[in-house]
């Protein structure tokens, strides 16, 4: 398949046009970009956010996209079983390693998500939820990841059903089933199948290169050892084959081979009713972005209903476990532009007063691509640069040197405020939260907004790190 260049921003020296929807979230309006339906300049201008104007940078996590990505994630599905006929449901779930942050888990549980978790702080995180009666009686808790015996996961696991009792534990290895037994809990369990990538038939999934997983004949162990068991009910299979996956037939391919295990699984065990196709949903990172969601659901559960009836076995309740396709785009960084200079350089550069790759470190990492606007001045003339943050750093640039994407940004720049979208999944884990970053920047600035039950916005600041902070984290104590 032939490479195309990303398309990350406004690609033309004339001014954007009034009212031009970059995407079906940002778009040009009296010249200031608007996320969904907010003035993003609204927070340098002071009204009505409150302490603002805001300092440039700054970072934005915006919670109504990710109440609207799981609506529509819905909708797609609710049609599609309607059209189709399909005797099964779809469970939402939200993976929460993309972002962790309270405001993110919160709002996921209250939009209609199940949880899914990975690790044992993720464990204290949905014992938090729980207290606070966010994670009700009715949501599934998803524990991925491996629960080696006496760790502390598995141990937290385990008090986690105790307290909740609706942990679906999802067996990574054939170590993991004692701890379970042994916990005397009643548990409906998982087992999921080395998948990741594309395998043609059942027989060619064990050659997957993945540390997640099992080998089919270790599968089938699993569940024998589940179906034994007096207190373990199989009611899951898991089954992941990739991320970013862009075209519909190339996804339902890759998962028919997983959908015919679990066809036959379920013939042996009835208690088996979820079929889960993990995560990969893709997400718009690039304004080039086009994907059929209606169209890949209603191929999936055609899919599934050819498979079952082949079997003669009852069609799966549908699950997914949606991390970046949740929360990408309800996450932005904000920058100033504080100087340019030509220096003798095929493209101008303009230089922002905050960091790229510890902002979005992926940029850096494995050169990836994400959106990127200007605020304001979209309504006067453009021109290609390159994006320099202030990093002494030589790959602290936008786009990277090795891509062949273009920026353009207004000539302006008076003023000059740029924004980087779909950032809200993974960034902010990877760069570390108010941890010390490179160059020993200071974290940004955080705005959280939300909608009230009246529609209206709503927001709360979260003040950025403190030198004596930063120093503090550095063992200089202040």
């Amino acid at each position: 398949m032939p490479m195309t260049t990303p398309i990350i921003g406004w690609e033309q020296t004339t001014p954007v046009p009034e009212d031009h929807a970059f995407n079906h979230f940002l778009s040009n309006h009296n010249g200031h970009l608007y996320l969904d339906d907010f003035d993003l300049m609204q927070l340098f201008e002071g009204s009505p956010v409150p302490n603002s104007p805001l300092a440039s940078p700054a970072e934005l996590v915006y919670l109504p996209l990710i109440r609207q990505r799981i609506q529509q994630m819905h909708g797609w599905f609710d049609d599609a079983i309607r059209q189709q006929k399909y005797d099964g449901r779809f469970l939402y779930t939200y993976a929460s390693k993309a972002n962790a942050a309270e405001e993110v888990i919160r709002t996921t549980l209250t939009s209609g998500a199940h949880h899914e978790m990975s690790s044992t702080i993720d464990v204290d995180i949905a014992r938090l939820m729980r207290q606070r009666g966010l994670l009700t009686p009715d949501k599934m808790v998803l524990s991925n990841g491996f629960k080696a015996y006496g760790s502390n996961y598995a141990n937290n696991v385990l008090q986690l059903q105790r307290e909740h009792g609706r942990v679906i534990p999802i067996v990574e290895d054939l170590s993991e089933i004692p701890t379970l037994i042994g916990s005397q809990l009643p548990f409906d369990v998982g087992v999921r199948q080395k998948s990741y990538g594309n395998h043609p038939d059942i027989y060619q999934m064990d050659a997957a290169d993945s540390r997640f997983g099992m080998r089919l004949e270790d599968v089938w162990k699993a569940a024998e050892y589940i179906e034994a068991s007096p207190n373990l009910t199989l009611t899951m299979y898991h089954c992941m084959v990739g991320s970013q996956l862009t075209d519909t037939a190339d996804f339902t391919d890759r998962l028919t081979p997983g959908l015919e295990i679990y066809a036959r699984l379920k013939q042996r065990y009835p208690s088996l009713t979820m079929f889960n196709f993990g995560g990969g949903m893709p997400i718009p990172m690039t304004l080039d972005f086009t994907f059929d969601y209606a169209g890949f659901i209603t191929q999936l559960l055609a899919r599934a209903q050819e498979i079952c009836g082949q079997y003669n076995v009852a069609v799966p309740d549908i699950v997914g476990e949606f991390g970046r396709y949740t929360t990408a785009e309800h996450g932005a960084h904000i920058f100033k532009v504080i100087t340019t200079k030509d220096n003798d350089s095929p493209l101008p550069w303009y230089i922002i007063d905050g960091s790229i790759m510890t902002s979005f470190p992926d940029v850096w990492a494995i050169g990836e691509h994400f959106i990127c606007l200007p605020l304001n001045h979209l309504d006067k003339p453009f021109q290609q640069v390159k994006l320099g943050g202030i990093t002494c750093d030589s790959d602290d640039i936008y786009p990277q040197a090795s891509s062949t994407a273009q920026l353009f940004l207004p000539v302006e720049t008076d003023e000059l405020y740029v924004g980087f979208f779909s950032v809200g999944a993974y960034q902010e884990m990877l760069g570390g939260v108010r941890g010390s970053k490179h160059c020993v920047l200071p974290e940004a600035q955080e705005i959280i907004i939300d909608k009230d039950a009246n529609g209206y916005h709503t927001y709360e600041h979260v003040p950025g790190q403190s030198a004596a902070e930063v120093l503090n984290n550095l063992g200089y104590k202040t």
